[in-house]
């Protein structure tokens, strides 16, 4: 195994909340220690990081990788590669694959393409049902042992609430994390925007708030009676929020995450039917925005994730509705996130823990910390480096992001996965 000194760089713990210059030396894939060079180490491989952040490595709750099913959009080598080029060492996958992650032969399949990659960590999220039918529980604990770190129906429906409540009690059963995409299907199928003013002046159909909260109202009731142990994610609405800091306050163990592009966009930027801002969940109205940016600062909100979906061009060049819902958001994920910082909504502490601790954590995974005998995935970027987005730039092989032309200040140099150097600018 490859020797790694980081060398003169700035430290910074979001789980101290310290930082400090200091030495960095990983060896066998772990750091081996901080700041005091070990007695006969003799580094392979040394990187001056004088003026620059050492953070723990990026940690994505939800990036779709197109592969196994969707090759033509994009695939693990080329995603991983992006995810690398932006600081993520680990990326969580959705179930939603073809074929759907409900047997060990899928889950393995993707581990085997993501090591045989070697540019960042995979793990997966078995299917809480069978296809995502929802009509019979999937064989949780043999996904669980085949390596998946939680269960998930994705934005697939489980419209028979007592099957909903089974698969809850089995997942509690097996101490395994059930992630919820909040959706009410028969209230969001065929919307494609806010059902708000902007979506009735554009013509468009809208999908309601209420698709949100009351899935979210009927999960928090089964997570009571089961026990489950559950995180939502992508969450859109100030209503949906309120809902998490209630059951929060009254001791439920849930966590929640939303999309970074959901902090920074609203249904105004439908204005222009721009096919690049039709996702799912809607982008909602400025006021979900504002209360989304709130509820980070005020710890209701655990994470920031990408929701990766990369598409083909072709998926984005149709009417408006017509258009396949997603953003190519990876490399995006560290400069929005940083963007808050500088707008003085949360602390450069606070913007790495909703990227890396925190995430790590609600996975069950041992990375998202810089600490002796942890795994060396590392993050090191330049704070001051301004920079302007430009599409063709991207490692992704999606080109679909409203954010081109955005100006950012941060943009990472180097990422260390598994103490070997998988990326350098």
């Amino acid at each position: 195994m490859n020797r790694l000194q980081v060398s003169n760089g700035l430290i910074l713990d979001p789980v101290t909340q310290t930082v400090k210059t200091s030495d960095l030396y990983i060896a066998d894939g772990i750091i081996v220690a901080i700041e005091h060079k070990p007695d006969g180490f003799v580094a392979d491989q040394t990187i001056d990081a004088t003026g620059l952040i050492i953070s723990p490595g990026l940690v994505d709750l939800c990036a779709r990788l197109r592969e196994p099913g969707l090759e033509f959009k994009a695939d693990i080598n080329s995603e991983t590669r992006a995810a690398a080029s932006a600081g993520i060492t680990t990326l969580c996958c959705p179930p939603d694959t073809d074929p759907v992650i409900d047997e060990p032969a899928v889950v393995e399949l993707i581990h085997r393409k993501a090591a045989s990659a070697g540019r960042a960590n995979v793990v997966t999220l078995g299917a809480l049902t069978r296809r995502l039918e929802g009509q019979l529980l999937s064989e949780m604990s043999a996904l669980q042992a085949a390596g998946c770190v939680g269960v998930s129906n994705s934005r697939m429906p489980v419209t028979n609430t007592l099957i909903l409540r089974r698969a809850y009690s089995y997942a509690a059963n097996s101490d395994i994390t059930v992630f919820i995409e909040p959706d009410e299907h028969w209230l969001s199928t065929g919307g494609c925007a806010h059902d708000g003013p902007v979506a009735t002046r554009l013509g468009l159909h809208g999908i309601p708030v209420s698709a949100e909260t009351v899935a979210i109202s009927r999960a928090l009731e089964l997570i009571l009676e089961t026990g489950a142990r559950a995180h939502f994610g992508r969450l859109s609405s100030a209503q949906g929020v309120e809902m998490i800091r209630r059951a929060k306050e009254q001791g439920m163990a849930i966590t929640a995450d939303v999309s970074a592009h959901q902090l920074f966009l609203n249904e105004m930027d439908l204005n222009s039917f721009n096919s690049m801002c039709h996702v799912l969940p809607p982008l909602r109205s400025q006021r979900d925005m504002e209360a989304l940016r709130q509820a980070i600062s005020d710890g209701v909100i655990d994470a920031i994730c990408s929701d990766h979906q990369p598409h083909e061009p072709d998926a984005k060049q149709a009417p408006f509705a017509s258009t396949q819902p997603g953003i190519s958001s990876l490399e995006t994920l560290l400069p929005l996130t940083l963007r808050l910082v500088h707008e003085q909504v949360i602390p450069t502490y606070t913007a790495l823990s909703l990227l890396s601790t925190q995430p790590a954590a609600i996975l069950g995974l041992e990375t998202g910390v810089i600490a002796v005998d942890k795994p060396a995935d590392i993050c090191i970027y330049d704070p001051a480096l301004e920079w302007q987005l430009d599409t063709a730039d991207l490692a992704s092989r999606g080109r679909n992001t409203p954010f081109a032309g955005w100006h950012f200040q941060g943009k990472v140099r180097y990422t260390i996965i598994g103490g070997e150097l998988a990326f350098t600018a």
